[in-house]
């Protein structure tokens, strides 16, 4: 059985293989913004992400691969960052980033990872589910205004929820997770076992990575 992952996301990518399944990717093209504006009223974090990763589940579901329709299950994701009760995807720019950087420096925010799952098995909609995880993340006090220039001119928090990673070169200025920490790389692989179970599948079908005897 396979897994078609409706995200070009390294992160949820290599959280999916680590965790034994290499999956299928489906860029899903959703524009973010005008998804979230046509939503019938103001959304809050879990309402925001839940949305937008149920749009890019269902932006893929009548893609063909291989000239083949989809047979298996379907997964969108999406991830935003809350402080002070405002929501943060992407900064795409480096002062942005920045400023953004000098504004949780010292503090704590939610981390919150949307899951949109859909059973697609038999080139057909069998069922969806969806569900959020999120998490506390507390950056260090004593970062300097140096590593802040520095780690935003590396790029990689300017493509990041938050403008920040727990993966990479971001983990140096976290200093506590408090929830699920796979929700923090924008994919919870226990969540996804639960939905699938919901959907009358075990997450151990998805297993498609042979690992080396020790």
């Amino acid at each position: 059985m396979r897994l078609y992952l409706a995200s070009t996301s390294p992160a949820r990518l290599a959280t999916l293989r680590a965790a034994g399944v290499d999956p299928v990717l489906l860029a899903s093209g959703v524009d973010e913004e005008a998804a979230a504006a046509a939503a019938p009223g103001p959304l809050d974090g879990p309402g925001l992400v839940d949305l937008l990763a149920r749009a890019k589940a269902e932006a893929v579901v009548d893609s063909f691969v291989a000239g083949e329709p989809i047979d298996g299950f379907i997964l969108g994701g999406d991830s935003a960052f809350e402080l002070d009760g405002e929501l943060y995807g992407k900064p795409h720019e480096p002062e942005n980033a920045r400023q953004r950087w000098i504004a949780q420096r010292g503090r704590t925010g939610v981390l919150h990872s949307g899951h949109w799952l859909i059973d697609h098995r038999g080139g057909e909609v069998r069922g969806a589910v969806g569900a959020v995880s999120s998490a506390h993340v507390t950056f260090a006090s004593n970062i300097t205004d140096a590593e802040i220039d520095a780690y935003v001119a590396t790029g990689e928090p300017l493509k990041v929820a938050g403008a920040f990673t727990i993966d990479s070169l971001g983990a140096a200025f976290i200093e506590r997770i408090e929830g699920d920490p796979h929700a923090v790389v924008g994919l919870s692989v226990a969540l996804v076992r639960q939905l699938m179970r919901e959907l009358g599948a075990e997450w151990t079908e998805l297993w498609n990575i042979e690992r080396p005897s020790l």
